[in-house]
This record gives structure tokens, sequence and C-alpha cells, in this order.
């Protein structure tokens, strides 16, 4: 099967995880483009921040439509973000490819460890979360976005339920922020970096439609399952990273 074509269903499944849990889609994104579809691992952070950031704007409008997206936060944060992406862009460059996929493992079961910590959501907040609060956890994403060439949902989502978000809110809410951020290391990444066209076209496209279907499906799922669900895939990948990337250094 070509490339491209091997695209179409895991391009499905990220856009999928995408729109349920509004994150997952760039820590899936990553590992497929490099250990299925054959790409660098540089060049993989650049189509992964193409495909998800795609999909990610519109699953965000879809969420919108349906009152689920803060968008002050959302934007507070995102325009945060995109300025720590660009540094963590430059960071990006200086790092050893197998040191960058060790790094992302150990950071996604930090963030499964918050979100099973994290007691049941509360009634949803009446306003937006204050900027104070906000900027910095955005800076922070942001600097991940680009330096692990991700949308940043697996840390973003985490963050605004740590901030006072419920997990129905969080989901849509990050849509937006990935969006922002991705755009931002995109363009980054763009400036020196390589990217396949056929094969990122057709992955986006994929995601997109793998994201409108998992808006759908999110509504029918409980937030405590969701959240539980979201570290589950977490620590899965992780495992799979640091066991792919300690084998090879054996």
């Amino acid at each position: 099967m070509s490339g491209a074509l091997l695209a179409v269903p895991f391009g499905l499944a990220i856009g999928l995880l995408l729109g349920l849990i509004g994150g997952g889609g760039s820590f899936l994104a990553v590992p497929v483009l490099v250990y299925v579809l054959g790409q660098p691992v540089k060049a993989a952070t650049t189509e992964s921040l193409l495909i998800v950031g795609t999909a990610a704007l519109v699953g965000a409008a879809d969420y919108a439509r349906s009152g689920r997206v803060q968008i002050k936060t959302g934007l507070a944060f995102g325009a945060a973000g995109a300025g720590g992406a660009i540094a963590g862009t430059a960071l990006n460059r200086l790092v050893d490819g197998r040191a960058l996929l060790l790094s992302f493992a150990l950071l996604l079961l930090a963030a499964a460890a918050a979100m099973l910590r994290r007691p049941p959501d509360s009634p949803s907040p009446g306003g937006n979360l204050s900027l104070v609060r906000v900027a910095p956890a955005g800076l922070g994403t942001g600097v991940l976005t680009g330096f692990f060439g991700v949308g940043g949902g697996f840390v973003i989502v985490p963050a605004l339920v740590l901030l006072g978000l419920p997990i129905t809110l969080a989901v849509g809410t990050s849509l937006l922020v990935i969006t922002l951020t991705s755009g931002a290391a995109l363009a980054a990444h763009l400036a020196s970096g390589s990217i396949d066209w056929t094969i990122a076209s057709t992955f986006t496209c994929a995601a997109i439609a793998g994201a409108l279907a998992g808006r759908r499906l999110g509504a029918t799922i409980r937030p405590q399952r969701l959240r539980q669900l979201f570290a589950l895939l977490l620590i899965a990948i992780a495992v799979f990273l640091v066991a792919k990337n300690a084998a090879a250094a054996v």
C-alpha cells in the first residue's frame, strides 16, 4: 500500500481522537509518520503540525456551533502559545531525533498523571478564565508545541482542566488553541524544514473527517470517561515510544 493510501485510516483515527478528546492527534501523528510512513523525525514534526492544525480548526468551528468553546480563554491561551511555539521550534533544531521522542514520552506520562489525579468536574464556570492564569500556561504549552512538533492538545486539555474548565469545555477550547499554536509553529518549521505534500494533504483530509465524527461521538460519552480515555491513550503511546527507542539504543 502506498504511503498516501496508508495515511487515510490513520488520519481518520487521529482526527477521531482529536474531535473526541480535544487532543491526541499530534502525539499519534508523529509516531505514525515516523514508524509507519517512514518520514524523517524532523519532517514528521512539520507535517504533524499541518495535519493536526487544520483538523483542529474544523473541529473548533464545529464545537463552537454548540457553545462548547470559551472563545476569549482560547484566544488568550493561543496568543501566548503562539509566541512560545516559535521559541520551541528553535530548540527543536538543536536536539537529536531519538532524544526528542524519549522526552516526548516522559511528557505524555506526566500529562496522563495530571489527568488521572484531577477530581470529577465541577459545574462549568460562568465566565472565561483569568488572563493572569491563562497566559503563562499558554506560553509553556506553545514552547512544547514548537519543540515536539505537535498540536499540544495532550498538554492543553489537562492544563485547561487544571485551571478550572470542565472537560466538556476544555475539549472544544483546546481545539481553538491547537489551531493558533500549530499555525505559528508550522510557519516556523516551514521556514527551514521540508514536507511531503502528498502524504500530508491526504492525512489532513482524512483527519478532518475523523474530527467531525469525533465531536459527535464525544457528546454521548460521560466527561469522566473522556478524561480516563485521554490518560490511557497518553500512557499507551508513551510506553510504545520508550520501548521503540530503548530497543534502538541497544
